[in-house]
Formats: C-alpha cells, structure tokens, sequence
C-alpha cells in the first residue's frame, strides 16, 4: 500500500504460474515498485490490462487468507471517497495487521443454538414490535432510538442483535468505549453462543485481535461488538448495524480520513441495504436530520411512559418560591437544594451521584483581583492546584505543562499576589462533600480509577463526566455541578454535549416514584436545561438542527476544514475544481491545542505557520466537495512544491 494521495489506484501485475492458485481476489501480497518491495492486496483477477507498457510480476503472496472481501472494499473505496481521503488509510482502520501464527489456527466450531428472542421491552416503544418484525423478516429498517430513562440498553442491543441473527443474517454493534462494549458482550452472550460474538477493542493484543477477527471474516462469529473501528468487521451477510451513544468523541476517528463510526455505519447499511439503528439516551443534530430527512424513523416511547420512567429533575431557581426561600443559590456551588436531595437520598440508604466537569483538585486558577489566567513564568503554561496533607488540603501552584511549582506567584497584570480556582476539580468536591457529609463514604471515579459499578447504601460518589459507574437499585440522587463549565465552552456542540452528559447521569437515577431526584446547577431559562427538566432530547435535538441551518453550520451543510501553511492552502484551492456553489472562509490560525501532523506525504517546514481554512457547501453538494479536494490533494502531492494539508470533512470541532 502506497500512503501517496497521487498514488492511490489501482496497478496491474501479472501473476506467475507457480502462485496462480493463492494468488486469490482478496489477499495480502507482495509487489515490486519503484526498486523497493510493498505490501498490497490483490483486488481483482482479469485476463487482459489496459496499461500499455510492460507489466512486472507479483513477487509473492504473503497470505492465502483472502481478508478484503467485495463488500469491504468497496466499503473503503466509499469512505476514502466520502473523507476525501486515501483506500491506504482507510485500509489501515479497517483491516488489522497479519499475525501468522493465528491463521494456522483452527477456528471450527460446533452447531449453534437458536438465539434467545425477548420482545417484550420493544413494546415500550411506539413501533418498536414493529421494528423487530421487520428485522427478523429480514427487512432494512431504519430508526433512530431514544431510549428511556434508566432503560438497561445493552440488553436492548443484544435483543436487535438476537433478531438479526435468527433470520440468518450478521451484526455489528458500535459502541464508544471499553465499559460499554464488556456491557454489550454480557448481555449479547446472555441470547447468543458464546461463538457467535466477539468483541473488537484498541486493548486488545495483536494475535487477539487478529484472531477475533478473523472469526468474523470466516463466518463464525454473526455477531461483531466493538468501539470505533469494528464498524469496519467483516460479518458476513450483515443485516444490522448499531451505534450506541453516536454523540460521543470516541467515535470520531483521530486518524487520517477522519471518519466517524455513525457515518460509516450508515453508508454501509445503505451500500448493505440492511437495517440501521442510532441509539442514546440524548440525540444528536444530526441523528435528528435523518428522521427529519425521512432516512430514519422515530423509535420513542410515548410521553406516559417517559414520564413513568424519569426522575424528578430540579434546576437553580426555578421558582421565585425557590429563589426566596435560598437568595444565594444562583452564586452557590452547591445550593441548598442540592443538599436537601442529598440528604434524603442517604437517609433513605441510596447512593448519591456527584457529577463534576473536570478530575483533579483545583485544576485551573486566575488571579483573585483581575481574574488574569494563572500562567507559569518557565513555559507559560496553566497553573493548577495540585491537592496535598495538610490544614487546607492545597499544595503549591503547579504548572500543568513543565510541572513546575510557584509557591510565590504574582500576577503579572495587577501583582497580585492571591489567587482563586477558575472551576473545582473532583478531588476538591469529594473533600468538601466528605466534611459536609461526616461519617458517609465518599468514592472518586475518573481519570485512572474508573469504577464499573457501585455497591447499593448510604455514600458519595463523585465521577467526572463519563465516567460515572452504575448503582445496584439505581441511585437516589444526582447532583450535576458547575453547569457553566460545560455550557460556556467555545463549541458549536456544547449545549449538545452537556445535555447529553447531565442525560447519561440522570438516568442511573431511580424513577420518581421511588424519590429519585436530579439537581442540575445551572440557571433554569436555559434551553437546554429546561430540555432536561422534561427530558426532551428530541425537542433539543430539533431546535439544535433548526438554529444550525439557520446559520449554515453541519449537518444542514458539508463543512472541510483544510489545515496547512499558506502556501500549501494556496497550492491547494488553486488545483481543486470547487462546486459552483462552494463559500471558502479564511483562513484563519489553527485552533489551540491542535497541531498539523507532518511528514505524512510531503516534506515540510515545521517553523511555518499553521492556518485552517473552511470550504462549505450545500448538502446536495458534499460528494462533489469531497471528491474535488481529494483530487486536488493528489495534483499538490504529485508536484512535491507545498508542505503537508490535513483534510477534515464534517469535523467535530470547526474552530
């Protein structure tokens, strides 16, 4: 495989007698280029080629294993063209490196039993028996799940799974990260044999990986469960694909072409014609666009049954009573209600949910006086407080870039010498709520102690975001602090984000008819907490997609984020044949804390400035964007005269 965009087709070999019977569609090989052996694959046999000159010979055949079936390449050739990208580096997402000794293995196995088929939870769900009916006739439908409050989704999944596979056809189900994939496989392998499932993670090791794969691509395994990457498993005869949670980071690939697992999983499903389905507790811009776009249908329950299912959910304020009877509440990190909720929920003997937006103890400061950021005076990076022994717990300001500590810092702006925290980490919060909480247990989760779950009983339990662990019963409480943190961010996708978060800890909350109560610190006239409140998601998703295309932001357009020096930006638009109806914008500097990964195809100039410029087009126009930038980088490439560009089609994060 050769990483050049200008090189990325096809060539003809001719293939010598002694390797005509391994040399198979499909295989991993070995050719001679430009002087120096490769590594390829054998896309295709043909009697005849069109080149003109002399053909040189397939060296050898690395492995008889044909792993790049008819419906994952074009898989890849579909994404590679979707992300304006290369086949080699969609190839490296979705084929996994040879492991030798794995391919000798026997992979038989036995009979498989009939999968275990549970209907009756779908039935919660307005179309949802209709939906499995569908599924199981071996149908494509497609719909877009909102599942309920402290519903047990993986069990779900596993239900859609059992159904796809009872009709005789495969499944993949893409989930975010390692705690929710061990879910998923508990509870496929509760329906299905043990045989029939397999799970692909980043953790894994090579010969594991290899191996589990390899189950699929030889039709054992009809169940393929796994983070971003398994979207590309090769199930045979796939009749269902699943993303759980699609608003998640995660699923963003970081690596060239930048794929998106939801994206992927949808354009096989349609290349498939199998069944699709996007599933959370929250949605998304632009699982919202496919309903309103008619690709997808609604999956919900109705507004009785939510009802039944949702804790009571309290804002700051959201009453004048409220405000009257706690006037501080709105400064207050933890107002009184919070504590009230708390407290009922201990005597009642339930654990109580503390929900933080970032881990540490007080990880970002700025000066008491001017409120200047705290920066470090060796590399001007951020100060934080790191906690320690001691009276107030506090050790000295540190810097979180060099580790530097300034036990005597002054503020470079007024000479200030106090400092205050900008936000309170989860350390900090756990200390506070352990003296305000005398004699209850309090528990961390985040960072590198994540805890799954959590025994039933009196405590605390402060987790950042995303890592907040399950109760046995369900908790009595959540406390959701610092709202503004998640709110305020830069981010086209903050309310998005927040509201998904505060929904994927409120629903580890017991109903309220049990005294299941969430408190959210956060102004009650906003939108997106009054979202959470009725617990909303589609109503927010909705009016997310309506102020989106008001403005031309994705998913209502196609938006490529082209990052590079100015010259390169230049070279670049000069050779690509935009659509008529393509608006560029910039450019502009390179937002913080990204950088250009160099060295990819071209030498470059690492002193050179780094710029990003926007090209967006109607949604009507997307291919063609994708298709004219991919073109033009391999007109740049060929030439050798620019340094390196980074193409992002419909990136998370714009500027």
């Amino acid at each position: 495989m050769l990483a050049l965009s200008h090189l990325d087709r096809d060539f003809d070999y001719v293939v010598p007698a002694e390797l005509d019977a391994v040399a198979q569609p499909g295989v991993r090989v070995r050719v001679r280029f430009a002087g120096r052996l490769v590594d390829g694959f054998l896309l295709a046999r043909l009697d005849t080629s069109d080149h003109p000159g002399k053909l040189g010979f397939l060296d050898k055949v690395v492995s008889a294993e044909s792993v790049l079936g008819p419906e994952l390449l074009g898989l890849v050739d579909a994404v590679a063209t979707r992300y304006a990208g290369t086949r080699p580096d969609v190839l490296r997402l979705a084929v996994p490196p040879r492991h030798a000794r794995v391919e000798n293995e026997s992979l038989a196995s036995g009979a498989q039993s009939i999968p275990v088929l549970r209907r009756a939870e779908w039935s919660a769900y307005r179309h949802g028996a209709e939906f499995l009916d569908a599924l199981g006739g071996g149908r494509a439908p497609r719909a877009v799940w909102q599942a309920l409050p402290g519903e047990d989704w993986a069990a779900r999944l596993a239900d859609l799974a059992a159904v796809a596979v009872s009709s005789g056809r495969g499944a993949v189900l893409v989930v975010p990260d390692q705690r929710d994939l061990d879910r998923v496989d508990t509870a496929c392998r509760a329906v299905l044999d043990d045989d029939a499932v397999v799970a692909l993670a980043a953790g894994l090791g090579p010969a594991e990986r290899y191996r589990r794969w390899l189950a699929a691509a030889r039709g054992r395994a009809r169940v393929v469960i796994g983070t971003r990457s398994a979207v590309f498993a090769p199930v045979h005869d796939p009749g269902l694909m699943v993303v759980w949670d699609d608003g998640d980071d995660s699923l963003s690939e970081p690596r060239a072409p930048y794929p998106h697992a939801r994206e992927v999983a949808l354009l096989r499903a349609h290349r498939a014609g199998c069944a699709a389905v996007v599933g959370g507790f929250s949605r998304t811009a632009e699982a919202q666009a496919l309903v309103e776009t008619g690709w997808a249908h609604d999956l919900v329950a109705t507004r009785d049954t939510v009802r039944g299912r949702v804790p009571r959910v309290t804002a700051l304020a959201d009453s004048d009573h409220a405000l009257a009877r706690d006037p501080g509440a709105r400064a207050a990190r933890l107002p009184a209600i919070a504590f009230a909720a708390a407290r009922a929920s201990l005597t009642a003997g339930h654990p109580v949910l503390v929900q933080v937006p970032r881990r540490g103890y007080v990880p970002s400061l700025s000066c008491s006086k001017c409120r200047t950021p705290a920066r470090c005076r060796r590399c001007h990076g951020p100060l934080a407080l790191p906690s320690a022994p001691g009276a107030d717990g506090a050790g000295s300001p540190t810097c979180k870039w060099c580790g530097t500590a300034d036990p005597s810092y002054s503020c470079p702006t007024c000479g200030s010498r106090a400092l205050r925290a900008v936000v309170v980490g989860a350390g900090r919060t756990a200390e506070e709520l352990g003296r305000a909480f005398s004699g209850v247990t309090v528990r961390q989760s985040g960072g590198t102690s994540v805890l799954d779950t959590v025994p039933a009983g009196p405590a605390i339990v402060v987790s950042t975001v995303g890592a907040e662990p399950v109760a046995d019963g369900g908790y009595g409480a959540a406390l959701l602090l610092d709202g503004w943190a998640l709110l305020g961010r830069a981010d086209l996708r903050a309310a998005e984000q927040t509201l998904r978060r505060w929904m994927a800890a409120a629903t580890l909350v017991r109903p309220s008819a049990e005294g299941g109560e969430v408190v959210v610190v956060a102004d009650s006239g906003l939108p997106t907490v009054q979202a959470l409140v009725r617990w909303d998601p589609v109503g927010h998703a909705r009016t997310e997609l309506s102020e989106r295309t008001e403005v031309g932001f994705p998913p209502a357009v196609h938006i490529a984020a082209v990052d590079g020096t100015t010259e390169s930006l230049r070279a670049l638009l000069d050779s690509a044949r935009l659509p008529d109806d393509a608006v560029t914008l910039g450019p502009v500097d390179l937002p913080p804390g990204e950088r250009l990964p160099f060295g990819s195809e071209i030498d470059a100039d690492s002193s050179a400035p780094v710029e990003r410029m926007l090209v967006r087009v109607p949604r009507s126009s997307g291919a063609a964007l994708s298709r004219a930038l991919g073109e033009a980088r391999a007109v740049v490439g060929a030439k050798k005269t620019a340094s390196a560009l980074r193409i992002q089609v419909d990136p998370l994060r714009i500027g």
